[in-house]
């Protein structure tokens, strides 16, 4: 693993153009997290969110010239990662891969950090809640909960993102989490949804890694 975890996602890129491929893998562990998030946020299963996360950490690589730092890199690989997802979206796939995500936990999806079985049964008990919470919420409100509650993004990267207006983002948000408080708010705070779990971080870097190799500027 490179141990160089506290440059900036721009003194990263900027080496990593300049020939520094293995520094790549900072910003893919980096953002790992987040892209899980979106992918799950868009109903799609764990092992799709996946690949889609691989997709879009090499549109990324590909792209690195052409992000020029007037937006956050943060917000610019979500961007990607939405895009991707919006695509894959209009195939005729998607009803049947949403049908079958709503009853699929093979793979787990929080982190069981203090290795306790009560926790990693909350964490199970969890993710069955949000699921079906989430499910029953429109498109439109439930991508604003996303990117705002469990990414983090303010709301006016928010707004941007999805091309709407600071108040219309706001509005959304709240309709949210009514739609969301039985089920969620009064349980858990909004950063336990959607853990990418450790485990999958290195084989999700190993695959990005491999793949950029026979990739040159």
């Amino acid at each position: 693993m490179v141990l160089l975890e506290n440059f900036t996602e721009a003194e990263v890129i900027a080496r990593v153009i300049d020939g520094e491929k293995a520094l790549y893998e900072i910003i893919v562990r980096r953002f790992n997290p987040y892209l899980y998030k979106i992918g799950r946020s868009y109903n799609y299963n764990h092992e799709d969110t996946q690949d889609l996360m691989q997709e879009t950490f090499m549109d990324a690589y590909k792209n690195l010239l052409q992000f020029e730092g007037r937006s956050d890199f943060k917000t610019w690989i979500i961007r990607i990662m939405m895009n991707n997802c919006y695509r894959k979206r209009g195939k005729a796939s998607f009803k049947n891969e949403m049908l079958q995500d709503a009853n699929e936990y093979s793979a787990p999806m929080f982190s069981n950090r203090n290795n306790d079985t009560d926790k990693v049964i909350q964490n199970r008990e969890l993710g069955h809640i949000i699921e079906s919470a989430l499910q029953k919420i429109p498109f439109d409100y439930r991508m604003v909960f996303s990117l705002r509650e469990i990414n983090g993004l303010s709301i006016s990267e928010t707004a941007e993102m999805l091309g709407i207006s600071e108040a219309n983002v706001k509005v959304r948000l709240n309709r949210a989490k009514i739609m969301l408080r039985r089920d969620i708010e009064n349980a858990y705070s909004a950063n336990e949804l959607f853990e990418f779990n450790l485990i999958y971080c290195d084989p999700m870097v190993e695959s990005v890694m491999n793949k950029i190799n026979d990739f040159d500027y």
